[in-house]
Parts: structure tokens; C-alpha cells; sequence
């Protein structure tokens, strides 16, 4: 099967299901920012260690996964999707952010006025993401207003992974 299926070519696209929708409906730009955002993240992993902060930045891509597929999938279809053994976005991922929130900020990492991006590529390419983050989460508010969103905690999610983000960028920014 090749990668060009011809069935976009009318301006929509498929969601899980086979439901089509138009390529600018809300929900297709909730998944796709959260698509962007997995990319800038894979950007910020080429440039970290493999180990700490690469590893963590490639188990939030996994969890990235999860959350697509369920944004990628209709309310009325979440049930089904749920019984086909498909993964939701759950209090567990956010309690991961946590974490990571608390092992930063253990290690001295905090506020210190404005953050100017670009202190280091990795520092840069954190920052990107996290803008990213930020309007991945304002399209899945979006959303949630036209009562789409059955699943609060995504938002609570990715609120959670731009808090991380910042802070790992001024981590990989180096000292003050």
C-alpha cells in the first residue's frame, strides 16, 4: 500500500473509524499541533544524551502517541475504541510530568524572569516545543468549548508538558 492513497486529495481526511472530516475541522488541528509537537520534541531528542533527558523526551513521545490517537478518534467512537484495546490519556502520564517537575526543580532548576530562547540549540529546540505544547493545548480547549473533548485530562497533560518543557530548556540553557 503506498503512503499516497488519493483520499485527501478533496481536501478531507480520515479519522479512526473511517469517519471523514474536512483537514481544517478543530479536531484534525488538535491532532495535528499535537503531531507538530512530536516533531519538535524528536528535534530536541537528536540533540540530548540518549540517556536522562533523551530517554525522557522519547517516553513523552510515546505517551504523544496515545494522546493523538485518542483526539484522532470521534466522541461517538471513543467506547469502540477503548474495547479494541486502545490506551487513553490517563492521571498516570500526568503524574510522570510531575515527577519530572519535581526532579528539576530538586536540581535547582527554577523561575528566573523572562526566558530568552536560544541559549543552546537543545535550550532552543525545548523552547519550540514548548510554544508548540501551548497551542496543541489551546486547540484541544477548543475542543473541549464545543463539547468534543471527552477526556479532561489531555488538557491537564499537555498543560503539564509545557510546565516540563520550560523547564528543561532552562536546564539545557546552562546556568544563569
Amino acid at each position: 500500500m503506498s503512503i499516497a492513497t488519493r483520499t485527501g486529495d478533496g481536501g478531507t481526511t480520515g479519522l479512526m473509524y473511517n469517519r471523514r472530516v474536512a483537514k481544517d475541522h478543530p479536531r484534525v488541528e488538535a491532532y495535528g499541533c499535537v503531531d507538530e509537537l512530536n516533531a519538535a520534541l524528536g528535534l530536541a531528542r537528536a540533540m540530548a544524551p540518549a540517556d536522562g533527558l533523551g530517554a525522557q523526551l522519547l517516553a513523552i513521545q510515546h505517551d504523544l502517541i496515545t494522546l493523538m490517537g485518542e483526539l484522532a478518534t470521534a466522541v461517538e467512537d471513543l467506547t469502540r475504541y477503548v474495547a479494541d484495546g486502545f490506551k487513553l490519556v490517563t492521571v498516570g502520564l500526568t503524574t510522570r510530568l510531575d515527577q519530572l517537575v519535581a526532579e528539576l526543580e530538586a536540581r535547582g532548576v527554577a523561575p528566573r524572569g523572562w526566558a530568552m530562547p536560544g541559549d543552546t540549540p537543545l535550550a532552543a529546540a525545548l523552547d519550540l516545543a514548548r510554544t508548540v505544547c501551548r497551542r496543541a493545548e489551546r486547540r484541544v480547549c477548543a475542543l473541549q468549548d464545543a463539547d468534543q473533548l471527552r477526556n479532561d485530562e489531555i488538557i491537564v497533560y499537555l498543560n503539564r508538558l509545557a510546565d516540563v518543557l520550560w523547564l528543561m530548556a532552562r536546564a539545557a540553557s546552562g546556568p544563569a
